[in-house]
C-alpha cells in the first residue's frame, strides 16, 4: 500500500491552509492502479483559532464548510484521506475534534471524536493549554475496514493512554493513524517514544502525521517529526523538521508475522477494557 503524511505549519487562516494542502497534493506523485492513503495533521485546516472562529466554521456529520472541502479534495486527488481533525458541533455549545476518513470518492468512511483532550501546563510561552474549555471529549473507539486493513483513529494526545490502543488492537485495528499537534516541549521529550511503544504494544502499523514550527506570529510552536513506525517497533520513514511529505510503501505481511510469531493479545492477563 502507498501511504502519504503531510506535516503542515497552519494557521488561523482556512483558506491560506486549504491552498498549501491542495498544492501538496498536487506534488504527490501517485500510482492510479494502487490505492493510496493521505494522512493529514492535527487542526490542519484551522490551528489556533479562537472559540468563536471555532464554531464558525463547525457544521454537524452532513453540514461542515471543512469537511465538505476536504471531502472534495479527497475526491478530486483520488486518495483515502484521513483528514487531520475538524471542529463539528457538540450538544453543550462546545465542538469536538473530528478526525473523518474519506474515500477516494470523497465518501466518509467513518469518524473519531478525540477522547483525550489536553488540559495540561507546559513549560513553552503558551504555558497553559485548556483543550476542554472549547472542546467535548468523544465517547467511542473508531476502527474501519478499507482496502488498506483496518484502519483505528486516534488524535495527539491520545498517544498517551494506552489502554485506547489496546481497545483498537481488540476491535481489529492493524494500521492507527494519529494526526497530531505536539507542543516542542512535550514532543522533544515524549514523541518518538511514545509512538514505537504504542506501535510495538499493539503490533500495528502507526500513521503521526504531525504540525511543525511556529505558529500564528509564534504564538504557538509544535515538534513535527511526523512518522511512519512498523509494528516491531521500527521507523519506517519520518520528517523531523519542515513542512511536505513522509511516504512509504508498506506490506501487512510482516505484521501479521509478528503476530503470529509473538501472540501477545492471547498471552495477556488482564480483563478486555469496558470502552467498545
Amino acid at each position: 500500500m502507498h501511504i502519504s503524511l503531510l506535516q503542515c505549519q497552519s494557521s488561523r487562516d482556512v483558506s491560506a491552509n486549504l491552498l498549501f494542502i491542495e498544492s501538496q497534493l498536487n506534488e504527490l506523485k501517485r500510482d492510479a492502479d494502487v490505492s493510496h492513503l493521505v494522512v493529514l495533521p492535527e487542526c490542519s485546516l484551522l490551528f489556533g483559532g479562537h472559540e468563536s472562529q471555532q464554531l464558525a466554521y463547525a457544521g454537524d456529520a452532513h453540514q461542515s464548510p471543512l469537511k465538505s472541502a476536504l471531502s472534495a479534495l479527497a475526491a478530486k486527488y483520488q486518495v483515502f484521506m484521513v483528514a487531520g481533525t475538524i471542529p463539528a458541533l457538540a450538544e453543550d455549545g462546545r465542538v469536538y475534534s473530528r478526525s473523518y476518513l474519506f474515500d477516494d470518492k470523497g465518501d466518509t468512511l467513518g469518524y473519531y471524536d478525540k477522547l483525550h483532550l489536553f488540559d495540561v501546563d507546559v513549560a513553552d510561552g503558551t504555558k497553559q493549554y485548556r483543550e476542554s474549555e472549547t472542546f467535548c471529549p468523544g465517547d467511542h473507539i473508531s476502527v474501519i475496514d478499507t482496502p488498506f486493513g483496518k484502519i483505528g483513529l486516534a488524535i495527539c494526545y491520545d498517544l498517551r493512554f494506552p489502554d485506547l490502543f489496546r481497545a483498537m488492537r481488540l476491535a481489529g485495528a492493524e494500521i492507527i493513524t494519529l494526526p497530531s499537534a505536539f507542543t516542542k516541549v512535550t514532543g522533544e521529550a515524549h514523541w518518538q517514544v511514545l509512538l514505537q511503544a504504542r506501535a510495538i504494544e499493539t503490533q500495528c502499523v502507526i500513521l503521526a502525521a504531525a504540525q511543525w514550527g511556529q505558529h500564528n506570529e509564534g504564538s504557538r510552536e509544535t515538534w513535527g517529526q511526523s512518522m511512519i513506525v512498523g509494528p516491531w517497533g521500527n521507523i519506517l520513514a519520518e520528517r523531523k523538521t519542515g513542512t511536505g511529505w513522509v511516504q512509504v510503501e508498506v506490506d501487512l505481511t510482516e505484521l501479521h508475522s509478528i503476530r503470529r510469531k509473538m501472540p501477545v493479545m492471547q498471552h495477556n492477563r488482564f480483563l478486555e477494557p469496558s470502552l467498545k
